[in-house]
């Protein structure tokens, strides 16, 4: 190909990419919010009384909403969208493929007389029945069994997409298994609602229901899109397979926070603002580490709808980056030698009273609330760090754990040296009652205190998987391009079942005389002594954590085959169960289908690279190589012997070296193949993965070390894969 890549502007189509697409807000963003969104005030001014109180009962209390209100709510939601101009609604839902899926129905309905109206039933609002064939099931059915059900869930509230009324919904196969992100969490949230609320009743007996809240920070990069499709690999696989890194990357560090450019700036603005309209609260953006790396990052909301709004962004981010000549890119490591993305996840509980649980209070009796959500927290992690690991699994976020941006595999809990010290005081508390000096102490200079420790404590250990960071735990090792839900659904699952464990600890100490602050604090205790081993406040990244974490019995589990493999454990199964999360058939099958994804995506890069590597590398060096060779030729023709050797050393050089590394791809490919073909054969999903990734992914750095070498050489005319970033970073 003797194009440059770097003219891809020119010569594609669009003459006008990098020409400013100006967007200006029409109004305060405040008065945009919610504007598509069928919410509480829309609920009010559309439904009678009745039927409005009945869809705050199932947000707030998870009651069941009659048929006749779901008539009612019908209609409302149809003369709602109607009247902004939509034609047709969906039942929005989030399967296993990790994307969000819709089919759409119009409103339309023929009646006699050749008339027709638009109709939308409550049984139509409820329940539809899309095709579940296509969609990853893990062997709960057979292909020919295509039924499936999408359910209205009214926790999250309908909105607007262009002129499609959305109704977020989950999916479940005709069997009733969950076939979808969203059916588990539910269960997850309810879980963790209960059990906190039964621990708050030692506290406030006034809270009748506690909310996990999520608030995550989304980062992406952005890329023109005609230097996009000049890449195979970027899209087919959403990340560069090969190409040498340009002299200047991130290293001096100068795209973090910086001003963002013009193009981006203008990207962002119409983001806003369709954001706001579809009630999603983002209020932060910045530039990110790597170069055209991004990030954005809404208010806390309640972890369902947050989920949900996560979902919706990725994909309206994606529409609004096209309409700007962009393309968006949410692998966690598109480009090797600079920073991948991530979607940290924020976690807290908060009551219907007002309180944030992982907050201190003013007082002793608030600060106890606050250590023994936080204790046990720890305590949660700590029991099942291994499954925590497993929801964040995937091809693409094993190249981005670990690096410099991103914690390490092993997980680990950062709080802090000050609040460790707090905890360390808290493991002397005398076993069974406490002495009147030894309950002042407690209160008065331990936990007590906790809220002027917590003032100053405001630095971050960014190489920690799982960090307390003031009012909240961050889990940072989300990776960008994930589903929020999974993550929760562990973390709601194994603070549930924690919280459970504990309320049992504590009223059976009570029972033997204890009183109920001496109870806790000896409870408290014992998690402490036994969580110790998995709180670390130094370097994530260090090769002496890794052998002393490997000392402290903490798994590093560095690969996604790995991970899975853990999460069969029967005490995870068991855990699923006994909290109703899930049966033991839908862990079994959402593993298999994350094992078949991960063999997958391997399979796929493997493909494509062969493809790169014989049909346009290749080619490409011996079109150059030939013009050496005649090069060559000529000077010999020209010059004598003695100078010919001297002239033409460098070109000579060059040839050999050109046929040694195309001999080298030639040689990579062909393993390559029979790597993949052997790991394909093989029938246990748990062996395949691990086949592709300890036989077929080595081989990937034998192809791409002898192209960077050809790249260096082969002149640019001849060469379709330039210098990859330098060319998909915008100024």
């Amino acid at each position: 190909m003797s194009t440059l890549r770097f003219k891809a502007l020119e010569t594609l189509p669009f003459k006008d990419f990098r020409r400013d697409n100006s967007v200006e807000v029409p109004v305060k963003l405040s008065e945009l919010f919610c504007q598509n969104v069928f919410s509480e005030e829309t609920m009010r001014e559309y439904l009678t009384k009745e039927a409005f109180q009945s869809i705050l009962d199932a947000m707030k209390k998870g009651t069941k909403i009659q048929r006749h209100i779901a008539d009612q709510v019908a209609v409302a939601m149809k003369d709602w969208a109607m009247s902004k101009g939509v034609t047709h609604y969906t039942h929005w839902f989030q399967p296993l493929t990790g994307t969000t899926a819709e089919k759409h129905d119009s409103f339309f309905t023929p009646i006699e007389g050749g008339r027709a109206i638009e109709r939308f039933s409550g049984n139509l609002l409820i329940q539809q029945e899309p095709d579940a064939s296509s969609f990853p099931n893990g062997g709960i059915r057979n292909t020919f069994e295509a039924r499936g059900y999408t359910a209205w869930d009214p926790t999250s509230p309908a909105f607007i997409m262009g002129t499609t009324l959305c109704i977020p919904s989950i999916f479940i196969s005709y069997t009733g298994e969950t076939l979808d992100y969203k059916a588990p969490l539910l269960r997850a949230l309810n879980a963790v609602d209960e059990a906190a609320t039964n621990v708050m009743q030692y506290f406030d007996k006034n809270v009748t229901k506690v909310t996990p809240t999520l608030g995550w920070e989304q980062e992406y990069f952005l890329v023109d899109s005609a230097l996009y499709q000049s890449r195979p690999d970027l899209v087919l696989t959403g990340k560069t397979l090969l190409g040498h890194s340009p002299a200047k990357g991130q290293q001096l560090d100068d795209h973090y926070f910086g001003s963002i450019p013009t193009r981006v700036m203008n990207f962002m603005k119409e983001l806003e603002i369709e954001c706001m309209k579809l009630g999603i609260p983002v209020t932060t953006r910045h530039n990110e580490v790597a170069p055209n790396q991004f990030e954005l990052a809404p208010m806390f909301e309640e972890v369902n709808v947050a989920v949900d709004h996560n979902s919706l962004l990725m994909d309206v981010m994606a529409r609004i980056a096209h309409r700007h000549h962009f393309h968006i890119l949410f692998h966690e490591k598109p480009f090797a030698g600079v920073n991948g993305s991530g979607k940290h996840n924020n976690w807290s509980l908060a009551t219907d009273t007002g309180e944030n649980l992982l907050s201190p209070g003013k007082n002793p009796k608030k600060n106890l609330q606050f250590l023994t959500f936080f204790v046990n927290t720890i305590k949660a992690v700590h029991e099942y760090a291994d499954l925590l690991r497993a929801s964040i699994a995937s091809a693409s976020n094993d190249h981005r754990l670990g690096a410099n941006e991103a914690p390490p595999a092993i997980i680990s809990v950062f709080i802090g040296s000050q609040l460790f010290r707090v905890l360390e005081e808290l493991e002397k508390v005398t076993e069974g009652k406490l002495s009147p000096d030894e309950k002042t102490d407690l209160k008065l200079n331990v936990v007590g205190k906790i809220p002027e420790i917590l003032l100053d404590n405001t630095d971050r250990n960014r190489t920690s998987p799982f960090a307390f960071t003031g009012n909240k735990f961050e889990i940072r090792a989300v990776g960008s391009a994930a589903n929020c839900a999974e993550s929760m659904t562990v973390m709601n699952t194994i603070a549930a079942k924690q919280l459970m464990d504990f309320k049992k600890e504590v009223d059976a100490l009570i029972e033997t005389g204890l009183k109920k602050d001496e109870a806790i604090f000896n409870v408290l205790r014992e998690y402490i002594k036994q969580c110790k081993n998995i709180m670390f406040e130094g370097d994530g990244y260090s090769d002496d954590w890794a052998k002393e974490a490997k000392k402290r019995g903490l798994n590093n589990l560095k690969t996604t085959p790995e991970a899975l493999k853990q999460e069969m454990d029967k005490k995870f199964l068991d855990l699923y169960e006994e909290i109703g999360v899930f049966t033991h058939r839908e862990v079994e099958a959402r593993n298999e289908i994350k094992l078949e994804k991960y063999s997958t995506v391997i399979d796929i890069e493997a493909r494509v690279l062969s493809d790169i590597a014989r049909n346009h590398i290749i080619p490409s060096a011996l079109n150059y190589q030939n013009r050496l060779i005649e090069n060559v030729k000529g000077l010999k023709e020209i010059f004598g012997d003695k100078e010919f050797k001297s002239l033409a050393k460098e070109q000579m050089s060059l040839i050999t070296s050109i046929s040694e590394n195309v001999s080298k791809i030639k040689l990579g490919v062909e393993d390559l193949i029979k790597a993949r073909e052997a790991a394909k054969a093989v029938s246990d999903s748990q062996k395949q993965a691990e086949s592709y990734c300890n036989k077929v992914k080595p081989l990937f750095d034998v192809i791409r070390e002898a192209s960077d070498d050809l790249e260096m050489m082969v002149d640019d005319e001849l060469w379709p894969m330039t210098k990859y970033r330098e060319m998909l970073f915008t100024k």
